[in-house]
């Protein structure tokens, strides 16, 4: 008799080839096939769905039909792990920018990496907003700020932050810009998940903080990166926005 886990094991198999695992039966013999082809059909729809919803701009660029081609491609030797869809696509952005047949649109990738980002951001654990307060009284040449899980910065070699913008309910129409890009990605107090471009100066900042290093050494790096940048600005939104968390404060 066949184990639980190799039965799992086989199934899941199963789902890939088409071919019934040992012990799966019907009412007659025919029925068995025809019966997997139409449970390995709905997870296929299941999943394409799934990964519509986690990558819908990616959807509207590439369309529907080719999209739900790609999203079977995909699935088809990546099942999800677990039974949580949320945690499944991380290696989408990779798998888009592997294939041949997308060369002649490289951005995909990135829209698709800023796509789960998002994702990611959402589902990031919470963690308390840093006391203003504290900051005032902190030496900035000691002080180090964490920030907040939700938060990820991503540098794109394509505009992608322009591209996803421009693919939002609502946005106006407008030329994309040239060249890469920086995107910040982080969960607003309000859950609202945002997305922005964010210049040389505001890029390097962050990055330092996110290495962990003082405040004044980040300010440091965004002006070599800037020599205008004014790190205030983009500090105050990070605090808005609770971003800014705990880290070392002398």
């Amino acid at each position: 008799m066949m184990r639980h886990h190799d039965f799992v094991a086989a199934f899941a198999a199963s789902l890939r080839d088409g071919v019934p695992p040992p012990g799966m039966t019907a009412g007659r013999p025919e029925e068995t096939a025809r019966r997997l082809a139409v449970y390995r059909n709905n997870v296929a729809v299941s999943l394409t769905e799934a990964l519509r919803a986690h990558f819908p701009v990616v959807a509207q660029l590439v369309g529907d039909a080719c999209f739900a081609a790609l999203a079977r491609l995909f699935a088809a030797g990546r099942l999800p792990p677990s039974p949580v869809l949320a945690e499944w696509g991380e290696t989408f952005p990779a798998f888009l920018e592997g294939l041949p047949a997308l060369a002649d649109y490289p951005y995909l990738a990135d829209v698709a990496r800023i796509e789960h980002a998002r994702l990611q951001a959402f589902h990031a654990a919470d963690a308390p907003a840093i006391d203003p307060a504290r900051l005032g009284e902190a030496d900035p040449g000691r002080l180090r700020l964490g920030l907040h899980p939700s938060v990820t910065l991503l540098r794109l070699a394509h505009p992608a932050v322009s591209i996803w913008a421009a693919h939002q309910p609502g946005a106006a129409r407008s030329p994309i810009p040239p060249g890469p890009e920086t995107a910040l990605i982080l969960r607003e107090r309000s859950l609202a998940i945002s997305v922005r471009r964010l210049g040389p100066g505001d890029a390097a900042l962050i990055g330092e903080l996110r290495q962990g290093k003082p405040l004044l050494a980040a300010a440091a790096a965004a002006r070599a990166a800037d020599p205008a940048h004014d790190p205030r600005p983009c500090l105050l939104q990070l605090m808005t926005a609770g971003a800014l968390v705990e880290g070392t404060v002398a």
